[in-house]
């Protein structure tokens, strides 16, 4: 592919792109340099030398080069109170953010498509019980501001590994929205020795409700008859979580 072509690839995803050019130049940075120097802090002492809004900011620069971003991104920590918020929200909700635009939403968006990607690489192929707490982390990242509820099924190998990770249905979680059997069926079409249930709760509380033990208990029951196991139900919710395991719920 030319040059040519990645360049109107890029130009489609985040809008017009700024030519990289000298750190002096007006054009690229600004007049006070500001890009500049937030471009040179962030390499020379990490990410954590910059404020959640100056990280927004840096992720929209390229999205918005001829825009002073930092207004936008202060505007969206007030309305989604941090960054991972802010990465987080549905587009619908950024597209009441004054200067955002498409291009502005893309670069969030993509932002915490990479922040998932990266944590699911840590736990994949890995014994559930050493990396716990990172799983955790990424059905946290994955789930906890979504606005509905979406059901997903992890599946466990043999050894525990986690080998697959598979969303089931999106919306009201009940016996009327997850199959039992179509649970169980892509279990032994993966060759799984158990299965993790997980959904959210987009009202921030994990706190099980009565339908969400009925389907678990459903789902155990039709696991156990062909010898796979339900290792744990999870409910996240804003910030928190609930294993219906430790609550002696299945």
């Amino acid at each position: 592919m030319s040059k040519s072509s990645h360049l109107a690839d890029a130009q489609g995803l985040f809008g017009p792109l700024a030519v990289e050019a000298d750190k002096s130049s007006p054009a690229a940075y600004g007049a006070d340099g500001h890009r500049a120097r937030m471009r040179d802090r962030l390499l020379r002492a990490g990410a954590e030398a910059l404020a959640d809004y100056e990280l927004l900011e840096m992720l929209l620069f390229l999205a918005l080069p001829r825009r002073d971003t930092k207004p936008i991104a202060r505007a969206l920590l007030t309305q989604f109170r941090s960054f991972a918020g802010a990465i987080a929200a549905p587009p619908q909700e950024l597209r009441d953010i004054e200067g955002l635009g498409e291009a502005g939403i893309a670069a969030l968006k993509t932002a915490q498509a990479a922040a998932i990607r990266l944590v699911r690489a840590e736990v994949m192929d890995q014994p559930i019980l050493a990396t716990w707490d990172r799983i955790i982390d990424y059905l946290m990242a994955m789930l906890a501001r979504e606005r509905v509820e979406h059901f997903r099924v992890l599946f466990l190998d043999t050894k525990n590994r986690l080998v697959a990770d598979e969303p089931q249905s999106r919306g009201t979680v009940n016996l009327t929205s997850v199959y039992p059997r179509e649970v169980v069926r892509r279990a032994l079409e993966l060759n799984a020795s158990a299965i993790i249930l997980v959904h959210n709760h987009p009202s921030g509380n994990p706190t099980p409700s009565r339908q969400d033990i009925e389907m678990t208990q459903a789902v155990h029951k039709a696991a156990a008859a062909l010898s796979i196991g339900l290792y744990d139900h999870i409910i996240i919710g804003n910030g928190q979580w609930a294993s219906l395991r430790k609550l002696e719920l299945f």
